[in-house]
């Protein structure tokens, strides 16, 4: 079992399109896997919690003040300003912008130091940035949260959620930390290729379920759904390389992590606190931007130049 998983770990981006195919061709599947998201988000981040470890999460103080630089600027300041925009131009109430709005204030993707890995990079600095900004993401999100009003119910709706979610990651990533410091055996190179591997299963279940949208609405009007899909490849690789050509410009380090975490986040994460009502009308955008996450690490190896 633990060679199987390990085989699985090393090549986990096949699970992913696995999963993407899935969800395209069993929408049966994945609306049997929709309502369960939530439950397998919070497996995910459990599994991650062993992956990585208390210790390793967190780093030396040195190298916490960059990764909180970057937490601060592209998980509350980036979406506070874009929601300020859209609620004064008046559209902040339409799916895709309150989608996209979400999505700037959830933390990196659960696979995010996997896809630095698959380009030869240290997974170190996007594992801060993936534990770090998970841990703080209910405080980073409350700002946002309070002017797009998601379920209508003011400041104490926000409140509510951000609780909500500091609860679901605290005793998910928690436990998981606690695993790992009593079996100080998952921090071996075989048990962590394991851990790998469970990780991209979880992550290909996961897809199939966020997918449950796409294969309906590519049945019933094609034309639509290119226009959703265009729309979540034009911002989700404007973000990553953005953010890149601006490290590279300035200097700044850990040029990879950042701009793998800025345009690759965990917008999943909200589907454990929102209603289904509220959830609904953002699965198609959930659903499309699947697929430049998953693009991203062949996206990289074309622009290796401002990715090092």
């Amino acid at each position: 079992m633990i060679r199987a998983l390990s085989t699985i770990g090393r090549h986990g981006q096949f699970c992913l399109i696995a999963g993407l195919v899935a969800g395209l061709l069993l929408p049966g599947v994945a609306a049997v896997l929709t309502p369960w998201i939530g439950t397998m988000v919070a497996l995910l981040l459990f599994v991650t919690g062993m992956r990585v470890g208390a210790r390793r999460a967190f780093g030396n103080l040195e190298a916490l003040r960059p990764t909180l630089t970057r937490l601060v600027i592209l998980q509350t300041i980036l979406p506070v300003v874009v929601a300020v925009c859209l609620t004064a131009m008046g559209v902040i109430d339409a799916p895709l912008a309150l989608a996209v709005v979400l999505m700037l204030s959830a933390p990196s993707l659960t696979g995010g130091p996997n896809f630095a890995i698959m380009l030869g990079h240290d997974p170190a600095p996007g594992m801060r940035l993936l534990v770090l900004g998970t841990a703080l993401f209910p405080l980073t999100a409350l700002p946002v949260l309070m002017i797009v009003d998601p379920v209508g119910t003011g400041a104490l709706g926000a409140v509510s959620l951000s609780f909500g979610l500091l609860s679901a990651i605290v005793i998910a990533v928690g436990c998981g930390f606690a695993v790992r410091r009593m079996v100080p055996r998952l921090g071996e190179r075989p048990a962590q290729q394991a851990l790998d591997g469970c990780a991209a299963i979880l992550l290909g279940v996961v897809v199939v379920g966020l997918m449950n949208a796409i294969g309906p609405l590519l049945r019933a009007d094609p034309l639509e759904l290119a226009l959703w899909l265009a729309a979540a490849l034009l911002i989700n690789f404007a973000l990553v390389l953005v953010t890149l050509w601006l490290c590279r410009r300035f200097g700044w380090t850990m040029p990879l992590a950042t701009g793998i975490y800025a345009g690759n986040r965990n917008i999943a994460l909200f589907l454990i606190v929102l209603p289904p009502e509220v959830a609904a009308p953002l699965m198609i955008f959930v659903g499309c931007y699947q697929i430049p996450m998953y693009l991203t690490p062949f996206l990289l190896r074309r622009f290796k130049q401002i990715a090092t």
